[in-house]
């Protein structure tokens, strides 16, 4: 069982008719500093409570006119947590990643900022949408962007198009789901599925990497 803190069903129904602005305010702090929040599963939530005409979502009488509006604040709300990010980055980060004891230098680990470096390093621009998909390297990689002196044009493109795949697709994924009688009963089950799903973009990339460099047919880079 999850601990209600990270139970999106118990987050989202105590917030009441503040569920999806409490939603998009989880995702921005997740998205520009604290990545040890329900992120992937409460966007598939939203998209659940949408498509069963809950009550504490509400922002249309049409259903799908919430669909859309909730997707809209929810991608919104991500990229502006990314914004965030990139400036912690780029001007806090060699602080904020300094060895300390207790929970805060669990979370805000050395050793998690060089495994997103790593990361980063590996797939350059595409790791910000890649890395959406990845828990602690969604927030990270955010930071690695700014303190590795990304360009804001390069780092806004491309963690935009993150969020709207990201932000957008999974509750559109809770949307379609979300009235399956078994994904309702079984919903602990299913957002641990989608947590393993989620990293299937990485793994594929990290595979077809391995491949092409075992091969020697890796693309070279052109300037």
């Amino acid at each position: 069982m999850l601990p209600d803190w990270l139970d999106p069903e118990y987050i989202l129904t105590h917030l009441g008719n503040w569920a999806l602005w409490g939603a998009a305010l989880i995702v921005f702090v997740e998205c520009a500093i604290f990545p040890v929040l329900p992120g992937d599963s409460l966007l598939f939530a939203v998209g659940m409570f949408v498509a069963n005409d809950a009550q504490i979502i509400h922002l249309s009488s049409d259903k799908v006119s919430t669909l859309l509006l909730s997707m809209l604040i929810l991608v919104v709300f991500a990229v502006l947590g990314n914004v965030v990010g990139y400036w912690v980055g780029k001007t806090i980060s060699p602080w904020l990643f300094k060895e300390r004891s207790g929970f805060i230098g669990k979370v805000f680990s050395a050793k998690h900022l060089q495994q997103t470096h790593d990361f980063f390093e590996r797939y350059g621009p595409r790791a910000l949408i890649l890395g959406r998909f990845v828990p602690f390297v969604r927030t990270f990689i955010t930071m690695v962007a700014g303190a590795a002196g990304m360009t804001f044009r390069t780092y806004i493109t491309y963690t935009a198009i993150g969020a709207v795949i990201w932000a957008a697709g999974l509750t559109l994924l809770g949307f379609f789901l979300g009235t399956i009688p078994f994904i309702k009963t079984n919903l602990e089950v299913v957002l641990i599925a989608i947590v393993l799903v989620s990293v299937l973009p990485m793994v594929w990339e990290y595979v077809r990497s391995r491949r092409a460099a075992s091969g020697g047919t890796a693309p070279l880079m052109e300037d």
